[in-house]
């Protein structure tokens, strides 16, 4: 049986005329655009307590504070918002509604499309809400990117999720992933994406956020998610703005000296880049979706063990639906405008280079390099061992097809692509997929080929089929 989806309309007026839910909604930026579809749906009375949209700079400092950072669309202002409006609700109304009542705070703030088309659009929405009379308060907290390049229709997908956002709060908590497909009903990616979400308080307490937003990345409704080296969920535009970005691509099952040897080496040739500023670079370990993939689909502890395999070792991880690499740069430089390196092995490299993967481009491998290379951006090359006949495959001596011949060697004529030097020539043999087997298999040595903190939670955890 087909389960009927509800309008955001429908959903608007079903809160309303739920005797429970009492609320206020504090909207910034975009306009009141939640609020909107409440007033609109009928009986609002029972719902809203207040509405307030702190549009002017000053007016907004004066009621929430200043921040230190100086930008208004950010999570730190969300939360003040969301604070003060609920603490206002329980203060003014606490005693004098019935105490069958839920309250709620609805907080959003939002940088729409400008008139010159020239602003990042993009907010933060939050609830804070009761499921008990009484109770402690629950947070939902999302981070929204707006696709559409007209402010009405952004305005609207922003109504749209909004509603969807309290809906879900009320009507879908016990599920996390059912609430998170809730959030995207009557709108789709092409017009929004939600790219960061965060459950917290005591409903939520058993509630990993990562897999929510390994969730949001499998489901679609965004290409990335991110993940601080303490483990927590990150929204990428706060993570990456204006770092220079030092990234690894691999499975990481395990991880290996040998990626340690990458990212300690590409490293040192990445700090000494022109306009590479130390205290600003950050290290990302990304994981495409296609390589926490099996047979048998994403086993989710897997994914969890590997998250914090690489966090103990203190990068950030970037989970991604970017297979090309032009894709992943469009992606990173949409956050900063700083340097990208780019650290990978002869094999990645011929996945750059391998044509098949360009044909639903009109023009091919050079659009794909148009985007990849025309912004600041370099591949650091690692060497490998070729297995078969003992040669050291570095960047000089890597083959490509004749016809893109003196494409690859105009590239690193300008520096776009650069050999990494001071890499431990001993450890060129090692390859993860070997690794993994030698665990699986209880063979002896395996502990030698992996940083000892890896060794430790894969004996301690019994991780990538170790049986002790």
């Amino acid at each position: 049986m087909e389960i009927k989806v509800l309008s955001p309309r429908e959903k608007a007026l079903e809160i309303n005329l739920d005797p429970r839910t009492y609320g206020s909604f504090a909207e910034i930026g975009a306009g009141q655009d939640v609020a909107a579809f409440f007033f609109k749906a009928g009986a609002a009375s029972k719902t809203i307590a207040k509405t307030i949209s702190a549009y002017d700079m000053t007016y907004s400092d004066s009621i929430y504070g200043v921040e230190e950072s100086g930008r208004y669309v950010c999570e730190p202002r969300l939360i003040k918002m969301l604070t003060r409006e609920y603490t206002l609700l329980l203060q003014r109304l606490k005693e004098k509604r019935s105490q069958e009542t839920l309250f709620f705070a609805f907080a959003d703030t939002i940088s729409t499309i400008n008139y010159k088309k020239t602003t990042t659009s993009h907010g933060w929405m939050g609830i804070r809400f009761q499921l008990e009379p009484g109770a402690e308060p629950n947070d939902i907290v999302i981070h929204v990117r707006l696709m559409e390049n007209d402010i009405h229709d952004q305005q609207l997908a922003v109504g749209i999720v909004g509603v969807n956002l309290v809906y879900g709060a009320f009507y879908n908590y016990r599920t996390p992933e059912l609430l998170v497909d809730s959030l995207m009903e009557s709108v789709t990616s092409e017009k929004i994406k939600i790219d960061m979400i965060r459950f917290s308080g005591p409903e939520f307490s058993k509630v990993d956020n990562r897999l929510m937003m390994l969730y949001l990345v499998q489901k679609g409704f965004t290409d990335a998610a991110a993940f601080k080296p303490d483990g927590t969920v990150a929204e990428p535009s706060d993570l990456f703005w204006k770092k220079n970005l030092l990234l690894i691509r691999s499975r990481f099952r395990p991880f290996t000296i040998v990626n340690q040897d990458m990212l300690k080496t590409g490293y040192d040739h990445f700090v000494q880049e022109k306009g590479v500023e130390a205290d600003k670079i950050m290290t990302v370990a990304e994981i495409t979706l296609n390589n926490l993939r099996s047979e048998d689909g994403i086993d989710r502890q897997d994914f969890l063990d590997r998250v914090d395999i690489i966090s103990s070792l203190g990068y950030t991880v970037l989970i991604s639906n970017y297979q090309e690499y032009h894709r992943l740069v469009n992606f990173l430089s949409t956050y900063t405008k700083q340097k990208i390196g780019i650290i990978m092995g002869p094999f990645n490299l011929a996945d750059v280079f391998n044509e098949d993967f360009y044909t639903k481009l009109n023009g091919g491998i050079l659009e794909s390099f148009a985007q990849l290379f025309s912004r600041n951006v370099e591949l650091y090359i690692y060497p490998t061992r070729d297995l078969q006949t003992g040669e050291i495959v570095t960047h000089e001596n890597f083959k490509v097809t004749e016809t893109l011949h003196f494409l690859y060697q105009y590239l690193i004529a300008n520096d776009k692509i650069s050999g990494i030097k001071g890499y431990k020539e001993e450890l060129l043999h090692i390859f993860s997929d070997n690794v993994l087997k030698m665990i699986k298999n209880g063979e002896d040595g395996w502990q030698n080929l992996v940083p000892k903190e890896v060794e430790n939670a894969v004996i301690n955890k019994k991780l990538f089929g170790f049986k002790g």
